[in-house]
């Protein structure tokens, strides 16, 4: 029996030496430690030798399975240790190499706009204000004049989620919410953010799209404000050699309601294919608050007046920038953004 434990100590030790790597060695450990193994064998077997031989064989197994537990474990510490240097002769950093230099982005075409639109008018005392884009059938119509039978709903049929809520076609909401909060307090604020309508997706159109509107009440606001206002954005935003020129029109929650054109910024006035021969270019609507709107917002309209306007920025920046298709905005190409930069503003 002695003889036999020694042969499988021998045994064992022998393959633990002529293991080469952490995978081999584990292999070897079960094979001889493990539950399965033949030391533990002999442990289990101790019941079946008589009584007066037992302690000295129980001994006997327990020194072989130490022994070749003590071994097992340095020879595991030396290829732990082998494997990982070579891990690291493999995997070597050069930290000598010059570092990759970190890409910085661009504003996005239309933030840029924006974010100038914004700008311009906080200069001139106007607040931001902003609203939800799920909005109620009320503010989004309603309160603009724009009662349930009204035609001029066909040209804004939007994503209803319910009968009464839907996605806002237009920041005009904006301007309820805050008229009626203010109680009939002066106002001075543009709305800009996401609006939405049903609409074909084309080089000129998109179901979702950005708009800005402007609000102002108070007493003694006048047609001429609104001119002076527009005339002064025109010339921030396409040079101070641009003109301005308001046409009539017609909008539910103004009256009067206008159109305003640019003189084209290529051709001066005389005529080419971005003004369509015309020499002017149609930038916004824009009218005097209609009373009704005031009345509803809880405004006297006898004493208190104001003018709105609203723009798209895409429009803005596609004249701005020279954009042919509106969906080069949405596309989300790293090379039609990459060539706005912030210098150029």
């Amino acid at each position: 029996m002695e003889a036999q434990l020694e042969q499988l100590k021998d045994e064992a030790l022998a393959k633990i030496e002529a293991a080469s790597d952490v995978k081999a060695l584990n292999e070897v450990r079960v094979a001889y430690l493990g539950k399965k193994g033949p030391i533990t064998d002999l442990l289990k077997g101790m019941g079946k030798l008589p009584a007066e031989e037992r302690p000295k064989m129980g001994a006997l197994v327990n020194v072989i399975r130490e022994a070749v537990t003590e071994v097992l474990e340095v020879r595991m510490a030396k290829l732990e240790e082998q494997a990982i240097n070579e891990q690291l002769a493999t995997e070597s950093i050069d930290v000598t190499l010059p570092g990759r230099p970190a890409r910085t982005g661009n504003h996005h075409p239309l933030t840029r706009v924006v974010e100038d639109i914004e700008d311009f008018f906080i200069s001139m005392g106007y607040e931001i204000a902003e609203g939800p884009e799920v909005e109620k059938d009320y503010y989004n119509f309603e309160a603009l004049n724009l009662p349930k039978d009204h035609p001029a709903r066909d040209m804004q049929d939007s994503f209803y989620i319910s009968k009464d809520i839907l996605l806002r076609t237009q920041t005009s909401p904006v301007q309820a919410r805050t008229m009626e909060a203010k109680n009939g307090a002066p106002i001075k604020i543009i709305c800009p953010g996401k609006v939405y309508r049903r609409d074909s997706d084309d080089a000129t159109h998109s179901h979702q799209f950005t708009q800005i509107e402007g609000l102002v009440v108070g007493e003694n606001i006048r047609m001429s404000d609104l001119k002076g206002t527009l005339d002064l954005f025109a010339k921030k935003m396409f040079g101070t050699e641009r003109e301005i020129r308001l046409r009539p029109s017609f909008f539910p929650f103004t009256e009067p309601s206008v159109e305003m054109d640019i003189s084209c910024f290529k051709c001066g006035g005389s005529g080419c294919n971005i003004c369509k021969k015309t020499g002017w270019i149609e930038i916004l609507g824009a009218g005097m608050v209609h009373p009704n709107v005031l009345r509803m917002s809880g405004y006297d309209p006898t004493v208190v007046s104001g003018f709105a306007f609203g723009m798209g920025p895409e429009r803005v920046a596609m004249l701005k920038y020279g954009v042919e298709d509106i969906r080069h905005f949405y596309t989300n190409d790293v090379r039609f953004v990459s060539q706005f930069h912030r210098t150029e503003v």
